[in-house]
């Protein structure tokens, strides 16, 4: 695949050819295996507390034995655990304790603090999935898909674009990108509906992604700039879907090419 290197004026200048990774088969199975697998390395372990649901502290729990003493035959109750509130004699105040079912009982299948949810990932499939996630990003099918109408993306431009003002910066990608600029920067609104009280308040797009070298640096309000050495999956394909439009300096490129000899 052929692509031409845009200037600071925002000019097509010489052709060069993308990597071979940017043209390979899309896996949507192993891209979303691996998206999730990362997604887990900043999980926190959660749980109930230990013996949460069992600490009561009324002493005295019924018997299920005939003629015995604290027994609960011919009481007419059912034979879920109780702890004993008070008594007159040989009649006891039970209330249920301890079970799921009962008020201030133990939660059935709680989650476990111990449990291993982190994934390993083969290195090929690791590779699969960072292919299909570059494939994605000038494939047109996928951002199609994506964005439900075409949109530019793909684009590599000189490392010198990334010395220029902010003002400058934006008027060469509205320049380049055309109608795609309107959805290319991030934007945040407040969400519709119940979820604003659920910790959900703002509804946030993913916007433009701006690969750059590991030796460059750029910082610009509304785009997110990622350099090779720490691009993930999920920068490339926001929740494990191909397609996010992208733009690359020429060392970006350069780079990626090595890394994915």
């Amino acid at each position: 695949m052929k692509t031409k290197i845009i200037d600071k004026a925002g000019k097509a200048g010489k052709e060069i050819d993308l990597p071979k990774s940017f043209s390979k088969k899309i896996r949507t199975d192993i891209l979303a295996k691996v998206f999730e697998a990362q997604k887990m390395i900043q999980a926190q372990p959660y749980g109930a507390m230990k013996g949460a649901g069992a600490g009561y502290s009324a002493s005295g729990i019924l018997k299920h034995k005939r003629h015995d003493w604290k027994s609960s035959y011919n009481k007419g109750i059912s034979r879920i655990p109780r702890k004993i509130m008070s008594r007159n004699g040989a009649s006891f105040n039970w209330i249920g304790a301890t079970v799921s079912s009962t008020r201030g009982g133990r939660r059935p299948h709680a989650p476990r603090p111990e449990k291993n949810v982190f994934l390993k990932i083969n290195k090929k499939e690791l590779r699969l999935a960072l292919e299909s996630a570059l494939t994605g990003t000038v494939d047109k099918k996928s951002l199609t898909k994506k964005y439900n109408k075409e949109v530019e993306s793909g684009k590599v431009f000189v490392s010198a674009v990334l010395d220029l003002k902010t003002k400058d910066f934006l008027k060469l990608l509205q320049k380049v990108l055309g109608e795609t600029f309107a959805i290319a920067l991030k934007k945040k609104k407040v969400r519709s509906g119940i979820g604003k009280l659920r910790g959900r308040k703002y509804k946030r797009s993913a916007g433009l992604l701006f690969v750059i070298g590991k030796d460059e640096s750029m910082k610009r309000k509304g785009i997110e700039v990622v350099s090779v050495p720490e691009l993930k999956i999920s920068d490339l394909a926001p929740n494990g879907e191909p397609g996010r439009i992208t733009c690359y300096t020429e060392s970006a490129i350069k780079e990626i090419e090595e890394q994915l000899k």
